[in-house]
């Protein structure tokens, strides 16, 4: 049976890593693995986390399976976070996913059990996997204009011209902060019209929002989920925790489904358990243990908030460096887009031929559609990058 199987498309991130694991050059960077580092290169866990997990050893009692949707007060207490009462409680339904990656693909086939018929929107572009994971469903995928090439910014006009073709049938997924791979984010006023314009059409919209905190801070960074969940009658959220609370491998997210009414929750809850049965019964519990406990104790969650403040202005830093760097270098005001954008990526708007070229000639790692994480920076690689750009004539 298993010499039927056909080789899967290679991953392009997964094997930038491994070039970049062999190449033996000493002063080589990683800006492509889409994971925070600070300046020792090193993914730390944060102290609130270190001081919930003695908890959680000292006090549990039992490993026994939560229910399917997972520990409610893990829902309970990431709800307030991202949403912060902004739609009534009795409205939501929450389960608890392997990741956010979990979450987005209970959410499609979430998508795909209510509406055969939907098709997906994504912005051009989008994270990779969610284009790969409506593939593999089935789903029909439709891309909007997002990203300008020319000015890094969002492509707005194209953007709401795309979606002026979206039907009732439809879902539109939108990146609520930190927009992966780009950096280049809507602003609350674009936000309203694109609500406006879901509230037209009638379709749906879904709101995956994986860097809560890692932009202009977690309140700001909530503000356009929070928006769209106020104005619309259906939503879906995909949240993950791995990267504002530093928990990757606990693989920690969460999906909340937002009904019209309260009186369709129970069913919608319902069909988000069978759906978590499924696909792997229980969810896992240490990483949302973890996060409940850092959100339900004042000490904990003041401590990481503290801390996940200093990753933001860190990142925002090296931001405002590069581009500083890079027009005293360029003599030109073009890269002061890096310092606009927000979150852990950047896309610099050039060709994968001139991506390659920075990487032989200055072992420095980007995917090739130019997307780089600024989080893989230092204070002193960002001159050594800086020059790369510039040389390479981007």
């Amino acid at each position: 049976m298993l010499t039927n199987l056909k080789e899967q498309p290679k991953d392009k991130i997964l094997g930038l890593m491994a070039m970049y694991r062999d190449d033996p050059r000493p002063t080589k960077v990683d800006l492509g693995v889409g994971v925070y580092k600070n300046a020792e290169g090193v993914t730390p866990v944060m102290r609130a986390v270190k001081a919930a997990e003695r908890k959680i050893i000292e006090e549990q009692t039992s490993k026994a399976y939560t229910g399917l949707a997972g520990d409610p007060a893990y829902a309970d207490a990431m709800i307030d976070m991202l949403l912060a009462g902004a739609v009534e409680r009795d409205r939501l339904a929450a389960v608890a996913t392997p990741g956010g990656t979990g979450a987005i693909r209970q959410a499609f086939e979430l998508i795909k059990m209510a509406n055969p018929k939907a098709r997906v929107f994504v912005s051009d572009p989008t994270w990779p996997n969610h284009i790969s994971i409506l593939n593999y469903l089935g789903i029909e995928m439709v891309k909007y204009r997002y990203f300008d090439d020319e000015t890094r910014g969002v492509n707005f006009a194209g953007m709401m011209e795309d979606l002026a073709d979206v039907t009732s049938d439809d879902v539109v997924l939108l990146h609520g902060c930190c927009h992966n791979p780009t950096g280049a984010n809507l602003n609350l006023t674009q936000w309203q019209e694109v609500v406006d314009l879901i509230n037209e059409k009638g379709c749906t919209p879904m709101i995956d929002i994986a860097y809560q905190g890692f932009g202009d801070g977690l309140e700001e960074d909530a503000a356009a989920t929070r928006l769209v969940a106020k104005s619309v009658p259906e939503l879906l959220i995909a949240a993950s925790c791995s990267k504002n609370f530093g928990i990757y491998r606990e693989r920690t997210g969460l999906l909340i489904a937002m009904s019209e009414k309260a009186e369709n929750t129970a069913v919608t809850q319902g069909n988000l358990n069978h759906l978590n049965r499924q696909n792997f019964s229980f969810p896992p519990d240490h990483g949302a243990r973890v996060v409940t406990t850092i959100l339900t104790d004042p000490e904990l969650k003041a401590d990481w908030m503290a801390e996940l403040e200093e990753t933001r202005l860190g990142m925002l830093a090296l931001r405002e460096q590069l581009a500083s760097e890079l027009q005293r270098l360029s003599g030109s005001d073009r890269f002061g887009f890096l310092a606009q954008h927000r979150g852990m990526f950047s896309r610099l708007g050039t060709t994968p031929d001139l991506v390659e070229k920075i990487r032989v000639d200055n072992a420095i790692y980007m995917v090739g559609d130019s997307r780089m994480n600024i989080a893989g920076l230092n204070a002193h690689t960002v001159p050594v990058l800086a020059k790369a750009i510039v040389d390479a004539g981007v």
